[in-house]
């Protein structure tokens, strides 16, 4: 026991790597925030486009959720931070990443908020409509809304998953938390700073679980 505290729980070593793993924790937030913000931007506007069903347009947009969907997002990271520059467009290694994680969560949310739109009752096309109301009106006043509402759990229980994949920034030198804790890792000769990241990534991330979950009781369906 005490040879696993000395290796996975060395408080000595933990305060050492505690500042630079700080700086990382940070930079993570900052790529999570990007992701999440423009991955359900992308993925409500690629839904509300669908929406019209104006079939060339619907074609793209399903090949480019497929696509998204079925490929790793790390192998995503490497095409884009290592293909790209080859037809001469360059990203660096931050910005890579969260494109890459925007796209995978875009095409995710938009697959989530379209079965919302389809799932709302037709009837309340027809009835907005008849109030007067024109295409874009009774999607964005009635619709809508009601398919969010819906989607809530589902959307956010995906943009948590996608989220937590900022560690594969550290793949192209992002220093993420993840890649601090493996340089700590060497530099101290010790896996403790993983463990430390470990505990830095619950503390991030449970708190959004427990948001999510508030979310979904306060605008579940039915209710």
């Amino acid at each position: 026991m005490q040879e696993f505290a000395h290796y996975f729980f060395n408080m000595p070593v933990m305060m050492l790597a505690l500042p630079q793993l700080l700086q990382g924790l940070l930079v993570t937030v900052q790529m999570g925030v990007l992701v999440v913000v423009l991955g359900i931007g992308l993925g409500l506007l690629l839904a509300v486009v669908r929406s019209f069903r104006f079939a060339p347009v619907n074609v793209l947009i399903v090949i480019f959720v497929d696509v998204f969907r079925a490929i790793p997002a790390l192998v995503v990271l490497m095409l884009i931070y290592f293909a790209l520059p080859s037809v001469g467009v360059t990203l660096p290694p931050f910005a890579s990443a969260v494109v890459t994680l925007a796209l995978v969560l875009a095409a995710f949310a938009e697959e989530i908020i379209w079965a919302g739109i389809t799932a709302v009752d037709k009837g309340q096309w027809e009835a907005a409509r008849s109030t007067g109301l024109g295409p874009l009106q009774t999607l964005f006043y009635v619709v809508l809304f009601q398919a969010i509402r819906m989607v809530i759990p589902p959307l956010t229980n995906r943009a948590i998953a996608v989220t937590k994949n900022t560690a594969i920034a550290s793949a192209v030198s992002v220093q993420e938390m993840l890649n601090v804790a493996s340089s700590q890792q060497a530099i101290y000769a010790n896996p403790t700073p993983l463990t430390l990241a470990a505990l830095l990534y619950l503390a991030l991330f449970v708190p959004f679980t427990i948001l999510s979950r508030l979310l979904e009781r306060r605008y579940r369906w039915g209710r």
